[in-house]
């Protein structure tokens, strides 16, 4: 081992103890938990949950590529995840790449939102805010019913969720990856320090592009999932500012350069998302008379916000940045007890 570098010394050590570690095992409980929630809990509305958490999975660490290990602000990542046009994110990547910092975030938002005015003016193509309604074929048709396992009956709903179960975690391994990868050192060395990168001989514009276009070919991918899931595409539920706020709100919530952040920041969102407003219901049948309590019930995008205030407060570098923190504080702190 003393004829290797000290990287290569770290990554060895780093191959020899990486399925050892407590992390594996969590990964595959929690792979193993996504495979049988459509049999433990059948209801539409679970698997409808779990389902946007692995699709949303997916498009956050994608833009955390680009964020998160990059250092590139991009406001326009939901294009890519409407469009799915893996060619589209090239030409987009040259141009906006030549200004930097806020500009480029400017750039992005502005080329995100011309290209949901033409979504939403393009009618014939995009039939607008109607949107366009389709259905899969063969065993991923919704009305496809197959044989029945342990009483629940295995129809198409189940077939695309364990699809976009198997593609999730094929294309979240393959981020994994590429962020291990010299190419994905090389980024995060740039996002560090672009002008030491420079020069030490890396000719940074391009690692960047590269960054851009497989950041947002993954995201097209996501988007991909998440039509066939919906069976439904319209620019507001693709395209929509909202949905990059979304995902730049995972991305915060996970942590930023974490990439596993983004499995917390897609299922923080989506669970408030869907459950807090059920908080008005709630309030009705327990208190069918507290009309006051039904009224701040109704509030739940304020809880919502101030939820999201105290996930930033305690967890300042997302919940998986956070946590990374504080173990290596602790193991500074035991090396230096001995």
């Amino acid at each position: 081992m003393t004829d290797f570098t000290p990287v290569q010394q770290e990554r060895l050590q780093d191959e020899r103890t990486r399925y050892s570690r407590p992390a594996v095992l969590i990964q595959i409980v929690a792979l193993v938990a996504l495979a049988a929630i459509p049999l433990i809990f059948p209801s539409f509305r679970v698997m409808d949950v779990v389902a946007k958490i692995m699709i949303f999975t997916i498009v956050v660490a994608s833009y955390d590529l680009i964020l998160g290990y990059t250092g590139l602000l991009s406001l326009g990542h939901s294009m890519f995840f409407g469009i799915g046009a893996y060619s589209l994110a090239l030409v987009i990547a040259f141009f906006s790449l030549r200004v930097k910092a806020i500009f480029f975030a400017m750039m992005t938002l502005a080329l995100a939102e011309f290209t949901d005015i033409l979504a939403v003016q393009w009618y014939d193509l995009t039939r607008a805010e109607d949107g366009v309604s389709f259905k899969l074929p063969g065993i991923f048709d919704v009305g496809w019913s197959g044989p029945t396992l342990g009483g629940i009956e295995i129809n198409g709903r189940f077939m695309i969720y364990y699809f976009i179960l198997l593609v999730s975690v094929i294309l979240f391994l393959m981020m994994v990856r590429f962020i291990r990868s010299p190419v994905g050192r090389v980024l995060k060395a740039i996002r560090d320090n672009e002008p030491r990168a420079t020069a030490l001989g890396y000719k940074t514009f391009r690692y960047q592009v590269f960054s851009i276009v497989f950041g947002s070919g993954m995201a097209s991918l996501g988007g991909i999932l998440f039509a066939m899931w919906l069976g439904y595409v319209n620019p507001g539920s693709t395209l929509s500012t909202p949905i990059m706020l979304n995902i730049l709100l995972m991305v915060i919530i996970g942590g930023l350069g974490t990439l596993y952040g983004s499995i917390i920041g897609a299922a923080f969102i989506k669970i408030t998302e869907t459950w807090l407003p059920d908080l008005q219901n709630a309030a009705e049948a327990v208190f069918p008379n507290m009309v006051i309590l039904h009224r701040l019930a109704e509030r739940w995008i304020l809880y919502f916000g101030i939820l999201f205030i105290l996930v930033v407060f305690f967890f300042p570098r997302g919940f998986v940045g956070t946590a990374r923190e504080m173990i290596r504080q602790r193991r500074a702190m035991a090396r230096k007890g001995r």
